[in-house]
């Protein structure tokens, strides 16, 4: 008999044990782990079929589109709840219930926590993978067909690479740049090239398409990569730039999170009065023309708490003006272009 099929008789045991108790009794399980196995199958969250009844699913994707300027409404992409989107929630529901699996996640991130990162230690474990969108989402926000291919892509702080896979179709060549070293090392497992955070800028680097996502707010100089991204693509490039709201920016420090060196003008509570203060006191000020933006929820896989878990991204598309404005103190600058709220 196989280790992996006497576990799942072991957990058919306790839950068949489980489900004889009453609620009252059920409230009295003092051994973790027998609680979780009973949570997994009597609360509703963990139910894959009840998703749209016990999370805001329209909410992930939907904003009040009046709070923005007029002439900003009509490059607001609305998207929705897609079929990739749809399958990696499916495996995260999955991956949620292997318990013996979590529980040795759990007990390893606590004694290798000590000496490496969160992103480092799930690198080394395989799990937290991240998705943003979905290829056709990708497609739909830049206005490409199927059959669009461009010649580079850059992915900045491409974790361990299940984002840029969605994408990758679509480049003949892909670079990724990661802090991490396991992180780093399954980027190379998937056949991309990774260079170092000091290399991708050089004067002779361009590219077609430049990925930011999720990195802004939580890189030490948010305001150095913006404008080197500016600088660093190619004529008619994008740059695709993502942002968790409420903005909270923090900077990865093995178990620490210290505040960056550089910080961000962006005010507001709401999502939106925070995503058009990212568009009018950060892009724009920073050589940046917006061609779209949309609301997605950032996901990430779960563990024996949660089947996932989600934040609220802004993304935004833009390409780089013909004479970009130095980085130094435009942070806090304001254009005659700039957004009213």
């Amino acid at each position: 008999m196989s280790s992996i099929y006497t576990k799942q008789m072991v957990v058919v045991v306790l839950l068949l044990l489980l489900r004889t108790m009453d609620i009252e009794a059920s409230r009295r399980i003092r051994n973790p782990f027998l609680q979780t196995v009973y949570e997994h199958h009597t609360n509703p969250i963990w139910d894959r079929q009840r998703l749209t009844q016990q999370f805001p699913v329209e909410k992930w994707y939907s904003c009040d589109i009046q709070q923005f300027p007029e002439h900003l409404q009509h490059l607001f992409i609305q998207c929705c709840l897609d079929n990739q989107t749809e399958v990696f929630l499916d495996k995260s529901y999955e991956k949620s219930d292997w318990f013996f699996t979590q529980m040795w996640h759990s007990l390893a991130k606590v004694f290798l926590g000590f000496v490496m990162s969160t992103t480092s230690v799930n690198g080394l474990l395989g799990r937290g993978s991240m998705f943003v969108f979905s290829t056709n989402q990708f497609r739909t926000l830049l206005g490409i067909s199927e059959t669009w291919k461009a010649d580079h892509l850059l992915d900045l702080g491409a974790g361990d690479g299940a984002v840029t896979q969605q994408i990758a179709a679509h480049f003949r060549q892909i670079t990724t740049t990661e802090m991490s070293p396991t992180m780093q090392w399954r980027l190379g497992q998937k056949g991309y090239r990774v260079v170092n955070i000091n290399e991708w800028a050089g004067p002779t680097c361009r590219y077609d398409v430049i990925s930011c996502l999720n990195l802004i707010d939580r890189c030490d100089q948010p305001i150095s990569i913006l404008h080197d991204i500016h600088r660093s693509l190619s004529p008619g490039g994008v740059a695709i730039i993502s942002l968790v709201l409420p903005f909270k920016p923090f900077v990865e420090s093995g178990a620490l999170q210290n505040k960056p060196s550089e910080q961000l003008n962006i005010e507001g509570r709401s999502w939106e009065h925070q995503a058009a203060s990212f568009i009018n006191n950060v892009l724009l000020p920073a050589g940046f023309t917006l061609q779209s933006f949309t609301r997605l929820p950032y996901l990430c896989e779960g563990d024996m708490s949660r089947p996932f878990y989600s934040l609220d991204d802004a993304v935004f598309i833009v390409k780089a003006d013909s004479t970009g404005i130095e980085h130094q103190g435009w942070c806090n600058a304001r254009t005659q272009d700039s957004i009213d709220l």
